[in-house]
């Protein structure tokens, strides 16, 4: 069985016998065999499985390609902006380092804003400083702080945050 998302949240699913529609959240497919008896046909079980194995997107789920290196990626569905691939997203907490200046960064947010899109406290837009002018103006902006400026009786939230182009910087280790 071939399974395809459609971009209305249901998926084809074609056989050797015939193609159907599925509507996982919903939990109908259109085969006779659902039809007539009314409960989980195989179709279903495979749009399921296919779900679970992370080949096709849920329900709630669109494809997307990633901002920094173009990969398929699975966004919330009625997401817009910039997203990223698992491979170049940051979490919050996250210990970051800074490919221009070789500083270590803790991760405070990771935004759905362009670089050429989100301003900073200047009013420039990040894409705009001399510094990112080597990172994609299209990739969301990663919002961090200096991990020197966090010590005993400073916590994360006091200090500066300052926003990056996500490819500029890396994960702790690479």
């Amino acid at each position: 069985m071939t399974v395809r998302p459609l971009r209305d949240r249901r998926y084809v699913v074609e056989t050797d016998g015939g193609t159907y529609v599925v509507a996982l959240d919903a939990g109908t497919c259109t085969c006779p065999d659902h039809a007539i008896r009314g409960s989980r046909c195989k179709h279903i079980r495979r749009v399921a499985m296919e779900v679970t194995a992370g080949a096709v997107p849920a329900p709630d789920e669109r494809v997307g390609a990633c901002a920094v290196c173009g990969a398929e990626t699975f966004v919330p569905f009625d997401a817009g902006g910039a997203r990223l691939c698992d491979r170049h997203a940051f979490e919050p907490g996250a210990v970051a380092r800074d490919r221009e200046t070789g500083e270590r960064l803790v991760v405070v947010d990771v935004t759905a804003e362009r670089a050429d899109a989100y301003r900073t406290g200047e009013g420039r837009t990040v894409a705009e400083y001399a510094t990112n002018a080597d990172y994609g103006a299209h990739e969301p902006v990663v919002e961090a702080v200096y991990a020197a400026s966090v010590r005993p009786g400073r916590s994360v939230e006091d200090c500066d945050r300052y926003g990056f182009p996500a490819s500029r910087l890396t994960r702790r280790g690479e």
